[in-house]
């Protein structure tokens, strides 16, 4: 839902605005970098509901809508292509119970000549079986599939994989200002090196708080487009998992400005 609602971005985090839940329209634009100009689709009954639940399974894990269009990898089905197949049927289970809403979004488009690229990017999916909580670094793993692809540098939209985890890639504020991803690898001076396991859980834990209340964000001051509100609902184990995989992956020194006025 961080992509497919609408983010109120006058507040910390960008929450989903009431009654956006799968309607769409974020944008994901070329002064980001992208090749063209991405729009997320509406996936409540009024955008799919008159998609099988195999179209949708092939878009989620392939990346080919129900007109037989190819999608742009932002929509990351590169990565749900690598989950466990019953974890799709969840999600599809799930997207059948959003309520309707009316609204109708923008067509994406590529710039030539990824109009043509983005055609030879979906491919099969290639299941896995979810890791058993025991192994620690796999389920990890297979719970941060999603956070490599904000949490590193991308050319023309597509994440640079040596340089995994380390933070940097830029993202154009609605409210104004340029905010860049953190580096999560281990390094001690740029990155989260010094944290402990209880300090990394309480960063995620402290916005399940009751009392929680999104801080109003005014022109050109920091925000962030990390969903915290929204991962703040992992299990302890889950975000501990999480923990103990990052501790595994390469190390990058990567100082990163978090926010700068443009």
């Amino acid at each position: 839902m961080d992509c497919h609602a609408e983010r109120d971005w006058n507040k910390f985090g960008g929450p989903p605005k009431e009654g956006s839940l799968g309607a769409g329209g974020e944008t994901f634009e070329r002064k980001w970098g992208f090749p063209g100009e991405y729009y997320a689709g509406n996936i409540t009954p009024y955008g799919v509901g008159d998609w099988t639940d195999g179209e949708l399974f092939r878009a989620i894990t392939s990346g080919v809508s129900k007109n037989g269009r190819a999608l742009f990898p932002v929509m990351p089905y590169l990565y749900f292509g690598k989950i466990d197949r019953e974890d799709v049927y969840s999600v599809i289970a799930y997207i059948r119970t959003l309520d309707p809403v009316e609204k109708e979004n923008l067509e994406s488009e590529s710039d030539f000549p990824f109009d043509f690229i983005i055609n030879t990017i979906p491919k099969k999916p290639e299941f896995i079986t979810k890791p058993v909580n025991a192994d620690k670094i796999a389920c990890g793993e297979y719970l941060s599939i999603g956070c490599m692809e904000c949490h590193t540098q991308a050319k023309k939209g597509r994440i640079i994989p040596e340089l995994a985890y380390s933070g940097g890639r830029d993202y154009i504020l609605p409210t104004g200002g340029v905010v860049r991803s953190s580096n999560i690898t281990f390094d001690s001076e740029t990155g989260i090196g010094i944290w402990s396991e209880d300090v990394f859980i309480q960063k995620f834990k402290q916005y399940a708080d009751s009392n929680f209340v999104p801080l109003e964000i005014g022109p050109n001051e920091f925000n962030t487009i990390m969903p915290w509100a929204m991962y703040a609902g992992l299990t302890i184990e889950d975000l501990s998992a999480i923990y103990t995989y990052l501790k595994s992956v390469k190390i990058i020194n990567n100082k990163v400005v978090k926010f700068t006025v443009e």
